[in-house]
């Protein structure tokens, strides 16, 4: 049966309860993807099951080219999609989310997007718009997620309106200070005068987000029609894992998150690097070796004793000793139930994915431990080797001979880069944009050109091998 709000009530799929009439607009989200949809919306959900976010309902915006897709979608759908728990016995849950109830395309209509985040009643703004996302230069002045945002601002400021909170829910160190630079900076740019006011009224809560979330695939669509009896044409599966940090600083109220299990805490940097640096950083240390030795699937590597004990040993050794105390948090609990859960063979996260985009990653989640045990003098054998894996990786050819799809907005500066390495061991690392004075610091080129040497020579099963049992 298909799927919107005539035939909700018919649908016999876990579905909301709450009168979605009765839910106004009070956030605004920029990116409504995957993740978006199985996390923030997730949890404002299950609020408003319980009659506790009634003025909290979510707006989605997309700006790119490919959110015209999600638009028509959502729009089909009255808003409607599936959230599909894979669970690791192979049982699935499903739910149907009913918490956005708008979507706007900003470039069919930017003048209503601009108008809706400047009325009063639209209290956060929140954003999944990637980790390589906050990167202002080259905007310009058309249709983005900050030229919007400002001239919203803007006219708040005119009116007398108190500001929005701004929310990043993206994977980056500090991400609540990395969008209070980025927004506050371009509207700089478009109304002098703004980005100061922006400073002193506008908050910009740090936040950490917990939850794979793999892209939709055909089979995930099938799943939800077959075994739920929903035709959803966008649903969105996850793992049944999920976390939400997120420091409690508000410029106009919020939910009562703490209600549906989000922490909100003063600080929310030691959990945010504990996530970074063991999970997503972990992420990087699985999926080169793991492409290079012929695996296609999360699960089939994390499942592989060999990686498994590679990314115990890198957790434990290097990155680690690089955290502060989490309070509330059992480490070695967690680290262990991570490689759990990417060896989650319901899931079906892809290799691919994880190596998507690596210039914005590496650099955020790995090399900040890297330049940290640099500093103390703790271990970096294993980021070292990580870095040299994206390195062959980014050669663009497998150990059978076969292309590999380097999928990176600096592919054509990286690929030649990595293909002149056999020539010159350190050339790709010699790129100062994203390692910095990395190739001028010995241990780490010792480890990093052992490495690489020992891809090209042995292959990535070897080099695990000799990494796992070589490490104290």
């Amino acid at each position: 049966m298909r799927l919107d709000n005539s035939t909700l009530a018919q649908l016999s799929v876990d579905k909301p309860t709450y009168n979605r009439d009765e839910i106004t607009v009070g956030i605004v989200h920029f990116g409504v993807g995957g993740f978006h949809r199985a996390h923030q919306a997730m949890y404002l959900d299950r609020l408003m099951e319980r009659g506790l976010a009634n003025e909290w309902g979510i707006c989605g915006v997309g700006v790119m080219p490919a959110d015209r897709k999600m638009a028509d979608v959502m729009s089909t759908q009255d808003n409607l999609y599936t959230l599909l728990l894979e669970n690791p016995d192979g049982t699935r849950n499903a739910r149907v989310i009913g918490s956005i109830v708008d979507y706007r395309y900003a470039p069919d209509d930017p003048e209503a997007v601009v108008e809706l985040m400047a009325a009063p009643s639209t209290r956060i703004i929140s954003l999944t718009i990637t980790e390589g996302g906050y990167n202002i230069e080259g905007l310009g002045d058309g249709t983005n997620v900050f030229g919007l945002v400002a001239e919203a601002l803007a006219r708040r400021r005119e009116r007398g309106a108190t500001s929005p909170t701004i929310v990043s829910c993206d994977n980056i160190e500090g991400n609540g200070e990395v969008a209070r630079h980025a927004f506050t900076a371009y509207a700089d740019r478009l109304h002098p005068g703004l980005g100061d006011w922006m400073r002193t009224h506008t908050r910009f809560p740090n936040s950490m987000v917990d939850r794979i979330t793999p892209v939709t695939t055909p089979e995930v669509v099938e799943a939800v029609r077959g075994e739920f009896g929903v035709d959803d044409r966008w649903p969105v599966a996850a793992e049944p894992f999920t976390s939400w940090v997120l420091e409690d600083d508000f410029s106009d109220g919020r939910p009562p998150l703490e209600k549906v299990d989000v922490l909100l805490v003063d600080d929310v940097t030691p959990y945010e690097l504990m996530k970074l640096r063991l999970l997503n950083a972990s992420h990087q240390s699985l999926c080169y070796f793991a492409y290079l030795a012929g695996y296609r699937l999360v699960h089939d590597a994390a499942g592989d004793p060999l990686f498994a004990e590679f990314l115990r040993q890198y957790m434990d050794a290097e990155a680690t000793p690089t955290l502060k105390p989490v309070p509330g948090i059992d480490l070695p609990d967690y680290k262990r139930t991570l490689i759990e859960r990417f060896a989650n063979p319901g899931v079906k996260d892809t290799i691919t994915r994880l190596c998507f985009a690596s210039s914005d990653r590496i650099p955020k989640w790995l090399l900040p431990v890297v330049r940290e045990n640099l500093r103390t003098g703790a271990p970096v054998r294993l980021s070292a080797a990580t870095v040299a894996s994206w390195a062959r990786y980014a050669e663009g050819v497998d150990e059978h001979g076969e292309p590999i799809d380097v999928q990176d907005q600096l592919a054509d500066t990286l690929v030649p880069l990595a293909r002149s390495q056999r020539e010159n061991p350190t050339a790709f690392i010699e790129n100062t944009s994203l390692f910095g004075d990395l190739a001028s610091q010995p241990r780490f080129v010792d480890a990093y050109v052992w490495a690489l040497e020992s891809l090209h020579r042995d292959g990535a099963r070897t080099t695990l091998e000799t990494l796992v049992k070589e490490t104290p």
